[in-house]
């Protein structure tokens, strides 16, 4: 089975709180994992902010960094093309999302994803609308 993973779910695998072992079965549930191309960049924001929190040392943000970077080598990762662009504008004009939530959800659209995950409740219920299957974390 594919799975599309938005940033807010994903950063579970390297940030463990709620919802990190569901993501980690997930993962082992998977035959594809599927990512937007913002999604590594999200997810080095949201460590870099635990680290300047302190919530993450030095030694544990390299290595959460190491093992994100190593994971997106093997993942299928969606461009933001002009037709992800165009979906991501059809996406904000019919659903209450943000501009990063709708191309997360744009991707997922292109890529025929077939499971897509998220721990965001409005980027949820604006792919139900859209008839995506959804797996919340």
């Amino acid at each position: 089975m594919k799975f599309f993973f938005d940033s807010s779910s994903i950063a579970k695998r390297y940030i463990k709180e709620k919802g990190s072992d569901q993501v980690d079965q997930f993962f082992l549930e998977a035959d594809s994992i599927v990512v937007s191309s913002i999604c590594l960049p999200e997810i080095m924001s949201a460590l870099a902010r635990r680290l300047r929190e302190k919530k993450l040392n030095a030694a544990q943000y390299r290595q959460c960094k190491r093992s994100a970077i190593e994971d997106f080598s093997a993942f299928e990762i969606c461009q933001l093309s002009p037709e992800v662009i165009r979906r991501s504008i059809f996406l904000l004009e019919n659903a209450e999302l943000r501009t990063l939530d709708a191309l997360q959800l744009a991707c997922v659209i292109e890529t025929k994803g077939s499971v897509f995950v998220s721990s965001d409740k409005r980027q949820n219920a604006a792919a139900k609308k859209f008839s995506l299957t959804t797996n919340p974390v």
